[in-house]
């Protein structure tokens, strides 16, 4: 699915996210403001104005939002259709009143910006633009066409040449500038809460999955003993009965079975890892469990362990934490999707730190992106065409650097000099290993409190 489709997709479900009664009350406001504004300036400062027609306006508005009050139930979800003919009509509502009251001389010409803003905030970019070519026309159209503002003595109040211009211009470029800045600054929200659902969905189920190859640790661990009682008797049975072959078939088949579930038991212990049972897992483990995954994926996954201190200590004890494991297979799947042969996991540590380095022989981050590496959804195909194929790279980078800081880390992206993808993770050591001085066992398995 092309880039332009996927926000299109995007647009059309934000549209409906839209609550009638919130427009609603944003036109009773308004309805509010201009009957206040109107009476101020007829009563107060005297002005001469065409108070039935622009009171027929404000009422236009008035009985349209009684009928939706009294049509549609206040929960009512507003599709794109609809809420864009409410913003058309506030539109052209706010142009004809202004129109009455000294068009572009009117101060409150300015909230002609209003109903575009809106729009840019959940319409379709078509509808969008729609609704602000029209509020450009319209203030062009005031700019000329208007019935003037009368004061008490029939002086009329117009503004000279050149600020009315100004005024136009202001306008204008402020419908254009309000209505990109609303829509990218609204649509980066969508986008970063859509990818933090991923994220925390993304965890989820890799919480889920720890839970289940616990459970199944557990299990095999526990069923060993009865399996093996079972066993016991059933051999000790087969000396008894030698001499009756019906028996002995049956007691033999028991024997049998009990063997096959100690073998399954087994395979599903080793599925689940024996250090499942374990809250705490050295440095290495860790890796080779995030890599795992990707092992039989054609490419070479190699691992380098060091210590970067005269004197090595032994490796960093990680809390196995699912952030964690689920952050560097993503960085790990990353680098072997565009790696060409090779992808390697170094890693080093000293008193106060833990670094990682993941790096692959790619064609490595095209330039124009790599600023923005960790930022949801970049997928512009001419952005990502150095590495073909990998449509969507910014949401699983996005959640791996997510998850990883959550655990404390700091991701930095680069490229090497000769070529290929390099990715950076550092972890102040307290925050990993904070027992760090400590060397006694870990004790008996115990399960993990929530």
């Amino acid at each position: 699915m092309a880039a332009s489709e996927e926000l299109d997709i995007h647009d059309r479900e934000r549209s409906s996210w839209v609550r009638l009664r919130t427009l609603v009350i944003l036109r009773w406001i308004a309805i509010i403001g201009q009957m206040g504004t109107l009476i101020v300036a007829q009563q107060l400062f005297r002005l001469h104005l065409e108070v039935g027609l622009a009171a027929a306006t404000i009422g236009a508005s008035i009985v349209a939002n009684l009928f939706f009050s009294f049509l549609y139930p206040e929960t009512k979800r507003l599709s794109e259709r609809e809420a864009f003919l409410m913003l058309l009509f506030d539109l052209l509502q706010l142009g004809l009143l202004l129109y009455l009251t000294g068009g572009l001389n009117n101060p409150f010409a300015v909230l002609v910006l209003a109903p575009v803003t809106i729009a840019a905030t959940f319409l379709q970019m078509r509808n969008t633009a729609i609704l602000g070519f029209l509020a450009v026309g319209i203030i062009s159209a005031l700019g000329m066409w208007y019935i003037p503002l009368e004061g008490a003595d029939g002086l009329v109040l117009a503004l000279p040449l050149i600020f009315l211009f100004g005024s136009w211009a202001a306008l204008t470029i402020g419908v254009v500038f309000l209505a990109v800045y609303a829509r990218q600054i609204t649509s980066e929200v969508n986008d970063m809460s859509e990818a933090l659902l991923a994220t925390q969905m993304a965890l989820a189920r890799e919480q889920k999955l720890t839970d289940l190859g616990g459970v199944i640790a557990a299990a095999a661990h526990e069923l060993g003993t009865p399996l093996a009682t079972i066993k016991l008797v059933s051999k000790e049975l087969l000396d008894e009965v030698e001499d009756r072959p019906e028996v002995y078939e049956d007691i033999a088949l028991i024997a049998e079975q009990a063997d096959r579930c100690r073998d399954i038991m087994r395979s599903m212990g080793q599925a689940g890892k024996d250090d499942l049972h374990m809250r705490r897992a050295p440095l290495q483990a860790i890796l080779e469990e995030a890599a795992s995954p990707h092992m039989q994926r054609g490419k070479e996954i190699s691992f380098s362990v060091n210590a970067n201190t005269e004197h090595p200590q032994r490796q960093p004890i990680f809390f196995r934490r699912p952030e964690i494991i689920h952050g560097l297979r993503n960085l790990v799947q990353n680098a072997v999707d565009f790696a060409a042969t090779e992808v390697k996991i170094e890693s080093t540590w000293d008193e106060t730190t833990v670094r990682l380095r993941i790096s692959d022989d790619g064609p490595g981050y095209p330039a124009t992106i790599i600023g923005r590496i960790g930022d949801p959804f970049v997928r512009r195909r001419k952005e990502t065409e150095n590495r073909p194929g990998y449509e969507g790279m910014g949401l699983g980078l996005f959640i791996a650097k997510t998850l990883l800081e959550r655990s404390g880390a700091k991701l930095d992206f680069a490229n090497e000099e000769v070529g290929g993808a390099i990715v950076m993770v550092q972890w102040p050591r307290d925050i990993v290993d904070p027992e760090r001085g400590k060397r006694e066992a870990l004790g008996e398995n115990l399960p993990i409190l929530p």
